[in-house]
């Protein structure tokens, strides 16, 4: 009897250049659950978000708009998918701040912070969400270029946007840090990657225990294979086609399958929670 393989076709084979763009993937993802009412869980809250124009960033900027907030989402220089983005965020009648610019640069991430505070006043909840990743067979194919980008990216935005965000959080706001699955069981091909996640696990526990006298919250998210922009600009085309396909539901998820964690986290519903990660992925069992 022939064994199957576990990997199977998901979708068809696509590639696009860094960083990648949600309008031209197929399928779309899917960044809002429509079924879904919002309730006010966020009424009157203002959210900074990195990487909020496509893949989860998008569907954690919609979501947050359901439930009545006002959105400044980071973003490279993806203009289309941003705009694409703000257009959802206005369509529930919230304010959308676009703030295009490198956050492995510390300059832009002070300069998001003090443009989102000027418009909105205030930051109640702040999301760090941008990353990259670069994939290798192995650890002498990383180049030094290629592991500072990602580390100043992923991990030194996180501290950079923080330290200049933390004048304007007030006691009851939450920080919400997306992290990853391969934070906990490791990646052989995104080494990089997988230890700036790890580091992020790290710095959220951390600055949580730093912040509860403040009676701020901090946690984070930590998703497995989803479908999102930075699948089709890293991977090769065969890859991408069977993102998500070895975890137990057997697909890769939807970004607006994902955004709920980040809701939950933000809103008072998750008040007696600080210094812990949700994971939505698929079904791996992970410590965490």
């Amino acid at each position: 009897m022939q064994k199957s393989n576990p990997k199977k076709l998901l979708r068809k084979p696509q590639h696009q250049d860094r960083p990648g763009q949600e309008s031209r993937m197929s399928p779309q993802p899917v960044a809002e659950n429509t079924a879904v009412k919002g309730s006010g869980k966020l009424s009157g809250k203002t959210a900074l978000i990195t990487g909020g124009d496509s893949g989860i960033g998008r569907a954690v900027a919609v979501l947050f708009a359901k439930e009545g907030a006002n959105v400044a989402i980071s973003y490279l220089n993806e203009h289309k998918d941003a705009k694409d983005t703000c257009k959802m965020v206005e369509e529930f009648g919230r304010e959308c701040l676009l703030l295009p610019g490198d956050i492995s640069k510390e300059s832009v991430c002070k300069s998001i912070v003090q443009k989102t505070v000027k418009k909105f006043k205030q930051i109640d909840i702040l999301v760090n969400n941008a990353a990259i990743h670069y994939e290798t067979k192995s650890i002498t194919d990383i180049s030094t270029k290629n592991l500072r980008k990602t580390f100043e990216t992923n991990i030194f935005s996180m501290f950079w946007i923080t330290k200049y965000a933390m004048p304007s959080i007030r006691k009851g706001g939450s920080i919400i840090n997306t992290s990853s699955v391969t934070a906990y069981r490791g990646s052989a091909d995104l080494l990089d990657y997988s230890a700036t996640k790890g580091a992020i696990v790290s710095f959220t526990r951390s600055l949580a225990a730093s912040l509860s006298e403040k009676g701020i919250r901090v946690n984070g998210v930590a998703p497995g294979p989803i479908w999102t922009p930075l699948i089709v600009s890293s991977f090769k085309p065969a890859k991408v086609a069977k993102h998500g396909s070895d975890v137990p539901l057997k697909r890769a998820g939807e970004p607006s399958e994902v955004a709920p964690s980040y809701l939950f986290l933000a809103c008072s519903d998750s008040s007696y929670i600080t210094g812990q990660f949700l994971h939505p992925n698929g079904g791996e069992i992970v410590g965490g």
